[in-house]
């Protein structure tokens, strides 16, 4: 079995070592700053997935649906979560190992530029209006609030401990932190980012997820194989839904939940109306990322030990695609760019 070198992947052993601040040239740089890296050729499709490769230090960015490699990208840090801006335009790769975040031009796809932070940045989100970008602090239990154009630092949140996934609302009115350590999810008012509530989750919260019409918050608790269910106006746990071994991230389509169980290798499959579990989807060996095109019409999840990506049918439940990636795809985040037509 393949050794998992994430720094915040220590998700599943509970052990971590300390982030290559050097790494890329991460801490060198200004606070703040922004570096130029490279690019790649012009390309034309409306969807594109960005997997995040952590072993081989690249992104692998793939045409939806057939799935069909038009880049790769070098990015180094061990990188991991990914955050698709609303417009299509960008993505956000965060890099635990560098304490930086990469940016990303969709068409054609490119190595923009380079947002230097701290610590082990990992989760990683961006707001519905396109900004500000919010990204998670593995080692420091907190969230910076970046202006993704200037790199500036707006404000630092303060969360429980090794923050995970990030998610927002629909509306973009709350912000939400899966507090691994701390079995909790922060919820925050994006409008003065201010901590509203924190909510007991089972055992290491680690993905996140709104539902559709943001009436329900979703974690994935790894060390619990089960999803909490929150009711976001309460701001509280309205129950909770087993699910395969070491559930990790929650995507949504069809009036169903996706969650990728790694040690399972499958996706439970959840209808939202009656938080029934319904399937047990086999993918490739240990999926973690996983995301939902536009239409709602298939949902994709990266496989780390097989170096694919599955694409299943959100209506048959079936699996009915599969592109090759890097080595170690992790695509934690919103993996799919929406990207503007020529």
């Amino acid at each position: 079995m393949r050794t998992v070198v994430l720094a915040g992947l220590c998700a599943l052993s509970g052990v971590c070592a300390a982030p290559a601040m050097s790494a890329g040239g991460g801490a060198a740089q200004a606070r703040g700053s922004v570096q130029a890296e490279g690019t790649a050729h012009a390309v034309g499709t409306r969807e594109r997935a960005f997997v995040s490769n952590q072993s081989d230090e690249t992104v692998s960015v793939l045409a939806l649906p057939q799935l069909e490699t038009l880049a790769t990208l070098a990015v180094s840090g061990k990188p991991a979560g990914v955050a698709a801006a609303p417009d299509g335009r960008r993505v956000y790769v965060s890099s635990p190992e560098g304490a930086f975040v990469t940016v990303l031009g969709t068409d054609p796809p490119a190595v923009l530029g380079r947002i230097a932070l701290e610590g082990g940045p990992l989760g990683i989100a961006v707001h519905p209006s396109g900004r500000p970008l919010y990204v998670a602090d593995w080692y420091g239990g907190r969230i910076f609030v970046v202006d993704p154009d200037s790199g500036a630092r707006i404000a630092e949140l303060e969360t429980g401990a090794s923050p995970s996934g990030l998610a927002l609302s629909p509306d973009g009115s709350l912000l939400a932190s899966a507090d691994r350590d701390s079995d909790q999810v922060s919820l925050f008012s994006t409008a003065d980012n201010t901590l509203l509530a924190t909510v007991p989750t089972g055992a290491r919260p680690f993905g996140l997820g709104f539902t559709p019409d943001g009436a329900y918050l979703l974690s994935t608790d790894v060390g619990a194989d089960a999803v909490s269910v929150i009711d976001v106006a309460r701001r509280a746990l309205l129950t909770t839904v087993a699910v395969g071994e070491r559930p990790y991230a929650v995507a949504f389509a069809g009036g169903r939940a996706f969650v990728s169980n790694q040690y399972a290798g499958t996706v439970s499959v959840i209808e939202l109306a009656s938080w029934t579990r319904i399937a047990d989807v086999p993918t490739g060996e240990y999926p973690e990322g996983v995301a939902a095109a536009s239409d709602g019409a298939s949902v994709y999840v990266a496989n780390w030990f097989d170096n694919t990506v599955s694409r299943i049918d959100a209506n048959t439940l079936e699996v009915v695609g599969e592109g090759t990636t890097g080595d170690g795809p992790r695509a934690f985040g919103q993996f799919i760019a929406r990207v503007p037509a020529p």
